[in-house]
């Protein structure tokens, strides 16, 4: 039934640009369908995301904050040129962080096992209610990404494709440490002095491939009728090609990316902790904005990041060459800034958008997307052993009892789309790790 109303809109639309169309009314006739599919309402309006969103890209208010976005796109755009008098796709396409950004010798002779085939079918099973998901929830969840594609402004599409085309480096992490600490990253980054903590951090990152081809779930803008408008490069490569992706679309590889980065970042720089892991979020809305993946393939790559990141802190041999890595990284960012973390990471409201309490309404929006939660009764929180440990840094004079009771007490109440089954699927895509991480300070 959803297919044909897309399609009998397609039809209708027929020879004119899709462009065009003002959004409002996109938006305005897909949730009309809904209404008729008996689907809930959107919670927190998206023109109401869009506006905070908007304040964390190139087109941001806060000039030193756009200065910083500025210099991230640069580095980005001169490491994946290299020394090519210009850059073009077939480059895009083939750079990887290599020498002198990420030290692989190191973390080759460390001999640590990431388990990668073994990680992946934990993670497979980690999403398995996505098979059980109702037709009208995966209806509204097209409809969310289409509104959110249509209406996003210029800054947040450049965002989204800096976001893109930088999955293989770490330099959109620097926005999230505000423009001193995130100059010195940049800078730090470049010279190779955090070689370590770049290696490991992408090396964490367990390809969600597997779990690609297991579900086998078709890309919004490949849905019938779909109303997807994919976004021309104007920012990375320039070259005006529509940035598109393949494979299937649940869980998202670059969200998976984005999340497992920045809360391993967040763990080796608690001073950043929370505007990190809103960076996570951040990186996995861009993969809405360009019309490639689902609101529920973020919340499932958020789950499996989150719990893979909190295995590893778990693994002694993991945790000791991750203490390596945090020590050298530390150890450069205080070279770099001139002084100590703390005091270079410190907070600046007037050009730090990461730090406005207004994200906090950001990163609970995103856990759901305005997906509704089942009426069911409700199942109590059931923590998996030592997931307190992703509380470790940001609250080291906690206890692991105190640590766990927090992440209960923040939990995302129980029914929404993915946290059905017990114990490990129904806790990770209830973390709230924002408002954990939080709840102790107030």
């Amino acid at each position: 039934m959803a297919c044909s109303f897309f399609n009998a809109m397609r039809f209708t639309l027929k020879g004119f640009d899709m462009r065009h169309i003002p959004s409002v009314v996109i938006a305005s006739t897909a949730m009309l369908w809904l209404s008729f599919a008996g689907a809930q309402p959107v919670d927190n309006p998206p023109r109401q995301i869009s506006i905070i969103v908007d304040s964390t890209t190139p087109a941001g208010q806060a000039p030193r904050f756009v200065s910083l976005e500025q210099q991230v796109l640069h580095d980005l755009r001169q490491a994946l040129q290299g020394s090519a008098g210009t850059l073009t796709r077939p480059q895009l396409e083939k750079a990887k962080q290599g020498a002198p950004l990420a030290d692989k010798t190191w973390l080759t002779q460390s001999g640590y096992d990431f388990a990668v085939k073994q990680n992946q079918q934990v993670g497979i099973a980690l999403l398995a209610e996505f098979t059980h998901l109702a037709p009208a929830i995966l209806t509204q969840n097209l409809a969310i990404v289409t509104q959110i594609n249509r209406d996003a402004t210029q800054g947040q599409r450049q965002q989204a494709l800096a976001d893109a085309e930088g999955q293989n480096y770490l330099f959109f992490l620097a926005d999230a440490l505000g423009p001193r600490l995130g100059t010195a990253f940049l800078t730090a980054y470049g010279k190779g002095e955090i070689a370590q903590a770049a290696a490991l951090i992408k090396s964490s990152e367990i390809s969600t491939s597997a779990a690609k081809d297991h579900f086998n779930y078709p890309r919004p803008f490949l849905a019938p009728g779909n109303l997807i408008h994919l976004v021309p490069d104007d920012t990375v490569v320039k070259d005006g090609q529509p940035y598109s992706a393949t494979a299937g679309a649940f869980p998202s590889g670059h969200t998976n990316t984005g999340y497992t980065d920045a809360l391993l970042l967040a763990e080796m720089i608690p001073e950043r902790f929370v505007p990190l892991v809103d960076r996570g979020a951040r990186y996995g809305y861009s993969r809405i904005v360009l019309g490639v993946h689902y609101p529920l393939d973020i919340i499932g790559s958020r789950m499996v990041a989150e719990r893979n990141v909190a295995h590893f802190l778990n693994d002694p041999q993991y945790r000791a060459i991750f203490e390596q890595a945090k020590n050298q990284l530390r150890s450069a960012l205080e070279k770099e800034c001139g002084t100590t973390l703390v005091q270079c990471a410190k907070k600046d409201i007037q050009a730090d958008p990461y730090e406005d309490k207004a994200m906090a309404t950001f990163y609970r929006y995103t856990m759901t997307y305005g997906l509704p939660a089942e009426k069911t009764a409700a199942k109590p929180v059931s923590l998996p052993p030592g997931a307190e440990v992703l509380l470790e840094a940001p609250l080291p004079n906690l206890s692991a009892a105190r640590r766990r009771a927090l992440l209960v007490n923040t939990a995302l109440a129980d029914g929404y789309p993915l946290s059905g089954g017990q114990g490990e699927q129904n806790f990770w895509q209830r973390l709230n790790l924002h408002d954990a991480a939080l709840a102790h300070a107030r």
